[in-house]
């Protein structure tokens, strides 16, 4: 990167923001296993507290519990709505070749032998832990009416799906939370004025066919079809979606995917409010000490707060 591109585009990762909260690695289980989960709880507080199962980006191979994404964003949450927060440390994928020295997304066994995860593996252990977190509410100080998901980028799409899948089964959130999500396979056709806000965008800041297609591959497998609880863009049923927020980031070619999916949620009837977050790029939850960042979880606490 350029010093020319990192003034104009780089942002500060801290420092921390300071909270009172209770922080505790815990494991669950699901259908293929243990999913560790970690939870954020304020330390003062009331009973019948509002949770949100969170999921941190990375395009379905990368991540982890202590990224500013999940680790800080959860923090954030927590403490701006007085809200249990419990960030999900789903299985990834394979890594694709070219993205580093890991699996390639080319087999479905790891090098040691042991399957390697696709769709439905991640999609279920965040089921596993909205789950768990209705099963144990009562120990949590949870307010089983107020448990919502949500998620950023690849983890925005987990919690779609989940969403879509739980709205099937009479288990629905009370709402959904999503940062820049990526619901296709494949990227909508941008907008006039987004176009131009790509065009204007640092290639290495966006995510071309080459980047985005080897990630949705790992990710689906060695499958023909594209579930729709995979892809909660492509359905064709979502009247009956919790009601949704979305939060888009202006120089993201993902935004496209955000904005249809905004689009299809209001023509099936379902409640969305759509936001962008205008001077930044994709995955801006990531740069904690940036202005936006604060502002989104702002946002985000206050629609968890308030459920509005």
């Amino acid at each position: 990167m350029t010093p020319e591109i990192g003034q104009k585009w780089g942002a500060p990762y801290g420092p921390p923001e300071e909270w009172d909260l209770s922080i505790e690695d815990r494991e669950i289980e699901g259908p293929y296993g243990t999913v560790p989960v970690r939870v954020y709880n304020p330390s003062k507080g009331s009973e019948g507290r509002p949770c949100l199962i969170w999921c941190h980006g990375g395009g379905w191979a990368f991540g982890d519990l202590d990224m500013a994404e999940a680790h800080e964003v959860s923090r954030g949450i927590a403490g701006r709505a007085n809200a249990v927060v419990v960030s999900v440390d789903y299985r990834l994928c394979p890594v694709p070749q070219g993205f580093g020295p890991a699996v390639t997304g080319e087999s479905t066994t790891t090098t040691e032998g042991v399957p390697a995860v696709h769709f439905p593996i991640p999609h279920t252990d965040v089921m596993a832990a909205y789950r768990w977190v209705r099963e144990v509410s009562g120990q949590l100080g949870v307010d089983k009416d107020r448990i919502a998901i949500g998620g950023a980028s690849a983890g925005a799409n987990l919690a779609a799906g989940a969403a879509l899948n739980l709205r099937d089964e009479g288990e629905a959130p009370s709402q959904v939370l999503l940062s820049y999500p990526v619901v296709h396979p494949e990227l909508p056709q941008p907008s006039e004025e987004l176009a131009g806000a790509i065009a204007s965008t640092p290639s290495l800041f966006l995510f071309p066919p080459e980047v985005l297609t080897p990630l949705v591959t790992s990710y689906l497998g060695e499958r023909d079809d594209v579930p729709a609880y995979a892809f909660p863009g492509t359905s064709d049923s979502l009247a009956g979606y919790p009601r949704t927020f979305i939060d888009n980031a202006e120089f993201d070619d993902l935004r496209s995917s955000g904005e249809a999916f905004a689009d299809k949620l209001r023509a099936a009837g379902v409640h969305v409010e759509q936001v962008t977050t205008y001077g930044v790029i994709h995955g801006h939850l990531n740069n904690i000490g940036h202005g936006p960042a604060k502002a989104s979880m702002d946002r985000m606490a206050k629609r968890l707060r308030d459920q509005v």
